[in-house]
């Protein structure tokens, strides 16, 4: 049976990253964007890049098309 006063509990700072872990989780948070850069650097994914912004760029392209601006994006096309 184990000693209840040992340090072998899940909040012990005796394991090794614990203190990493909390130095982490006290910076401050990053943006969304900054998140997706972060993904894209780690993953080398950086093809997803041009097609993420395609995405967003119709995206407004639609919500400008409710407004008094539609007559203009629809010369565009």
């Amino acid at each position: 049976m184990t000693d209840p006063k040992s340090n072998d509990s899940p909040a012990s700072e005796s394991r090794p990253g614990a203190s990493d872990f909390a130095a982490q989780a006290g910076e401050s948070r990053q943006s969304l964007a900054g998140e997706f850069t972060d993904f894209l650097k780690e993953n080398k994914k950086w093809w997803l890049a041009p097609i993420v912004i395609a995405i967003l760029g119709l995206g407004l392209l639609v919500l400008l098309g409710g407004t008094a601006a539609a007559p203009f994006i629809y010369t565009l096309f």
